[in-house]
Formats: structure tokens, sequence, C-alpha cells
């Protein structure tokens, strides 16, 4: 069953506190789509290869803890709709005593990392990847033979549409007929060019949380392609850069990306000095409809009335999962803030705890 976003802070709560006193703990990431048998396979190699660990302890602890796994991925028909992750282990802080555990978890985001591991600790960091709000980037790069579409979630790059044009190349013929055929070619692509723009009409028009358009390609065609290809208006003024690349595969859209990290830079900042003066405004104008510091927060929060709730990331790490947990129940957007901007670092002398309210509260 694929889990919430509340369970998944919940489960990696319970999961941090997990230490063996030797490299026993055992992590198994699937990713979404693979084929479960082969993970079985390789934790039966694994389990075989266990038996020239020299300690008899955690030889055995190993040996069960795969035994486990290999019990699970038996009895998965195939791997869920999101990946699985699955963790097992002898997790008892006293040696020689047992307390062994085994979990299988489902995650609330589709998984794309594939990982086996034998640790001291068990591997958190991509489902604690899943918890980080993400803004979300279209992705477009085009050239005249092909095209691909494609969404950068946080970090994770997804495609969602490829396309072949097939524009024919130009000719060495003179003339007329060369003439003609040129007009032919430029007509085709025109038609490529709106095909796509039809495509990125409906991947990105109604998507919420789209922050912006990143458009790369190599020469002028990706400049021909937001002249030609008739892309709405409201995509056209989300647009915002077009890089130079030599391709127009998945490759293309890894290389778009790392092309534009200061354009992704100044938006996370933009966004959040944007938000940081809609509060500061509020704080000053409607201070009724506002909160801030531990006390005030914690009321409102208890009362349901924050719409959003800022947090500083300097904070605890247990404050900012206290407060968290605390919005999810009530329904409340979380912005965390840095320190990073002037605005970040005023937030964070005004106590670093903020909120914007539904309501006031008398």
């Amino acid at each position: 069953m694929v889990e919430t976003k509340q369970e998944l802070e919940d489960f990696l709560e319970e999961m941090r506190e997990h230490k063996a006193r030797h490299t026993e703990l055992i992590t198994v990431y699937v990713p979404a789509g693979f084929d479960i048998n082969l993970i079985t396979k390789q934790l039966e190699s694994e389990k075989s290869t266990s038996t020239n660990i020299k300690s008899t302890t955690t030889r055995k602890n190993v040996k069960d803890a795969l035994e486990s796994l290999i019990r699970i991925t038996k009895g998965m028909k195939q791997t869920p709709k999101n990946g699985v992750v699955l963790f097992s282990g002898n997790v008892s802080k006293t040696e020689g005593q047992n307390d062994f555990i085994t979990e299988s978890f489902e995650p609330p985001e589709e998984l794309t990392v594939r990982l086996y591991r034998c640790d001291q600790i068990f591997v958190l960091e991509p489902l604690e990847e899943m918890l980080k709000i993400k803004e979300l980037y279209g992705l477009v790069v085009i050239d005249r033979k092909e095209a691909t579409i494609g969404l950068l979630i946080g970090k994770k790059i997804k495609v969602l549409q490829k396309f072949d044009s097939f524009v024919p190349g130009k000719t060495t013929k003179g003339g007329q007929s060369s003439a003609r055929y040129g007009r032919i070619r430029e007509g085709l692509a025109k038609e490529f060019f709106r095909k796509v723009a039809e495509a990125v009409k409906d991947e990105f028009f109604n998507l919420e949380n789209l922050s912006g358009i990143l458009v790369g390609g190599p020469g002028p065609t990706k400049e021909d392609f937001l002249k030609e290809g008739n892309l709405i208006t409201a995509l056209q003024e989300k647009v915002l850069g077009v890089k130079d690349l030599g391709y127009a595969d998945e490759h293309g859209l890894e290389l778009l990306v790392e092309s534009s990290g200061d354009i992704l830079a100044e938006q996370e900042i933009f966004y959040e000095k944007k938000i940081l003066e809609k509060f500061f405004n509020m704080l000053g104008k409607e201070k009724d409809k506002t909160a801030y510091g531990e006390k005030e927060v914690l009321k409102a929060l208890d009362y349901g009335a924050v719409d959003t709730l800022f947090l500083s990331k300097k904070l605890e790490r247990e404050d900012i999962k206290k407060f968290e947990k605390k919005a999810e129940e009530v329904g409340s957007k979380v912005e965390l803030i840095s320190v990073e901007t002037e605005e970040g670092q005023q937030f964070w002398n005004l106590s670093g705890m903020g909120a914007i309210l539904r309501f006031k509260m008398g």
C-alpha cells in the first residue's frame, strides 16, 4: 500500500533511531518498474557471499536479515507501483542479544533509485528527499530532428514525452527544385514545432506548482520553436531561460538542468523573498492575521487557524518536525526559510517561526 507523506515522516523518525553494533543492517531500494525477481536473485547471491564474513555473530545476523528480505521479495508478484524499500537487521544495542526488525515500505512518490547496502545504519536519504518541498520546472529540448519534454521535480528529471520530427535534411540540388524543397522542409519544421508546443501545453498548462520552463537546443532552433510553435502566451511568459545545447534527447534534458543552475538558484531566492515579503507586509498592515514566535504559532495551529506556516531552516530539526506534523494535521502549507537572504535572516531574528492565518483569532 502506498504510504502518505505523514506516514513517511513517522516511519523515517523511527528508522533513524536504529544503529547496529556491526555492519549488518541491510537496505534495499527497488525502483518502480524493476523486476522483483532480479532483486531476489541478488539477495540470494549476497546470502552466498555472506558465508565469508569472519565474525560468527555478524555472519548470522546478515544471513538472517537476507533470508527475511528474500521471503518478502518471493512473496511479491511484481514490484509495487512506486517501487519499494526494504530494511532488515538486528538493531539490539546489547552485544549478543536479538532485536530483529524487517520493514517493507512503499513510498508516496515514484522511486528511481536502485540500491543494496549492508551497513551499521539504514540508508534513508532517498526517502528523506521525498519530504522536501519540491518546485517543478518544465524542460524542453528541441532540434529539427527530435524533441524531448521533461519535468524537473526537486533534483530529479522525469522524461514526459519524446518526438521524432521526420524533417528531411538539406538538399545539395540547385535551382527551383532546391527552393521548393527548402519550402517543404520549413513547412514540416513549423508543423513539428507546433506539435511539440501542443504537447508542452498539455503537460504544463494545468500543472500546479510549475515555477517556470527552461528551453534548450542547438543554434537558432530553440528560438524558432518559441517563435513558430505558437506556444500560448501563458506558457511563453513562464520561459525563464533559453540555453544553447547540442542534444535534444534525455541527455539534453540533463545538460539543460546543469547549464541552468544560475537561473534555478535565482528562482529559489526570488520565491523566498516574495513569500516573506507577503508575511512582513501582513505583519505590518494586518497583524491580527499573522502570528510569530513559538507560543503564538502553536496557539494558531491548535486553533486550526494557520494557512501558511513559515519555519527557519536554522531551527532545531526536532522543532521543525514537531511543527510540520502539527501543520499536516490541520492542512496548513509549510515553507522552510533559509538564512541566505536578508529577508531570511530578518525572519530568523524574529524567532524563525511565523504564520499567515486563515482567520483572526480575536
